[in-house]
């Protein structure tokens, strides 16, 4: 019987069962940040514990820093703090930390890609939610937790149950206007954002075997919004030349021996699947999230379902999201308001998001509507630097879009960007919780940068592919 990438892996990197049926699993690169990673240190710190595997981990700073400028000390003392505290913590245990000053900066994972640190076959662990971003390249990847963080450090290795492998296939061709954004929001409408609870997501089809790395990666990173701890796609030719010369991927003879191994770990063609889920490419359109989970969204010429197409169980969440965000059912998305346009995070914050918008409004003179604020906020200081050597600052800031520095920015708010208010935002981030934004009355709308681009400009919700003339819009 075959096996799946997750099976192969999950096997290859136990170290033993424990007497409570889970699993003890060596992690292979462990990616720390600001938030998590202080306490973390503390707590192996008062028992004498150093970090067992240094060169395993690398850390960077992206949550909590400033966009408008990175200049110390930071004006939020908590966020300085932070800094601090891991600028203190990587010294002393000898982890290499990716800090502002040394150009290497960014979101956690749009660096650990950037670097090559992430590669097929691996186990992957941060303190952040969408850690499974990195399954993009066939590793299994999943976000823990504080003392988790603290177990890594000290062991390098987890305590784990297996996960069933539920098989997504999108088979056929995306229609012009239809991004990976688009793709993974209708799977989680589809399947629930608990429908993936004790699964890892297999990513095939058509679809995804043409997709960009960039793309892949915009897909696994939400895996978490739909229930699902992992998500991946098995790696391929496209995995192995976006790899191919970066800082940490294996050179030479290593090359060889890492290809050999990265292609052993691949499903089996005859690879047994808890559950498979077949989408026609043909069926997915632009979508806009109305609610207040990623689940709760519709295609962009759709209107606000009412609470009788939701299963009873998910009834009493729907009402409280139609409350929160101003709504009523029968209502067309088309025509909201936004106040906040926003391009960047770790789903939509590579150089290739803000191609895809570039592509569509250099030198055609659209602007920024007077009442919207945009930003435009690199996921590292490698994609902003692509972006100023293409011009890409210069075409965005014509249009009324703010250039910023790298971060996090505005998908969560633990800095300086936030809402203000009811405010509403386009955003090309991964949540649309109450309060995320940073406004405990703030309404985020999730979509791809273009469809907030075009929001933007026309100062409302909008089909992107009317706007700028797509084919067959």
């Amino acid at each position: 019987m075959g096996r799946t990438l997750y099976q192969k892996v999950f096997e290859r990197h136990t170290v033993q069962e424990l007497p409570s049926g889970q699993y003890q699993l060596l992690m292979g690169l462990h990616l720390i940040h600001e938030v998590t990673s202080p306490q973390a240190f503390s707590m192996i710190e008062e028992r004498g514990l150093s970090v067992m595997f240094p060169e395993r981990t690398f850390a960077t700073v992206d949550h909590i820093v400033p966009t408008t400028s990175q200049l110390r000390p930071y004006a939020d003392s908590l966020a300085e703090q932070m800094m601090a505290a891991l600028e203190r913590n990587t010294r002393r245990h000898g982890v290499r930390l990716f800090a502002p000053e040394t150009g290497d900066q960014g979101i956690v994972h749009v660096v650990g890609p950037e670097k090559g640190l992430t590669q097929p076959g691996m186990t992957i662990c941060c303190g952040d939610s969408h850690t499974a971003t990195h399954g993009a390249f066939g590793a299994i990847a999943f976000g823990i937790g504080t003392s988790q963080v603290r177990d890594v450090l000290a062991t390098q290795t987890l305590s784990m149950s297996k996960l069933r492998v539920r098989r997504i296939e999108v088979h056929g061709r995306l229609r012009p206007g239809v991004y990976a954004k688009d793709v993974i929001l209708h799977i989680i409408g589809l399947l629930g954002v608990k429908g993936g609870v004790g699964y890892a997501y297999e990513y095939a089809g058509d679809v995804f075997d043409r997709m960009t790395m960039d793309e892949r990666m915009t897909v696994c990173n939400m895996s978490i919004e739909g229930g699902a701890r992992v998500g991946y796609v098995n790696p391929d030719r496209t995995t192995y030349e976006y790899l191919r010369g970066r800082e940490h991927a294996p050179k030479r003879a290593a090359w060889d021996e890492a290809l050999a191994y990265w292609e052993s770990i691949r499903s089996d063609a005859d690879a047994v699947y808890d559950d498979l889920v077949r989408i026609a490419a043909e069926d997915v359109e632009p979508m806009v999230t109305w609610g207040i989970t990623p689940g709760q969204s519709t295609s962009i010429s759709g209107q606000i379902p009412t609470v009788e197409s939701f299963a009873e169980a998910d009834r009493d969440s729907v009402r409280e999201a139609y409350e929160y965000m101003g709504v009523s059912p029968g209502q067309p998305i088309t025509g909201t308001r936004i106040d906040v346009a926003f391009i960047g995070s770790c789903t939509n914050g590579r150089l290739s998001d803000f191609e895809a918008v570039i592509e569509l409004i250099r030198g055609r003179g659209f602007r920024v509507r007077e009442h919207v604020q945009a930003l435009v906020v690199p996921g590292s200081q490698e994609v902003k630097r692509a972006m100023i050597e293409r011009g890409y600052d210069r075409i965005f800031t014509e249009a009324g879009f703010e250039f910023r520095e790298a971060g996090c920015s505005m998908c969560l708010a633990m800095n300086p960007d936030k809402l203000q208010g009811r405010q509403v935002s386009a955003s090309a981030s991964n949540r649309n919780f109450k309060g995320r934004q940073g406004s405990p009355t703030g309404r985020t709308l999730l979509m791809s940068p273009v469809m907030v681009a075009a929001a933007a400009f026309a100062g409302e919700v909008t089909d992107a592919r009317q706007l700028f003339g797509l084919p067959n819009a």
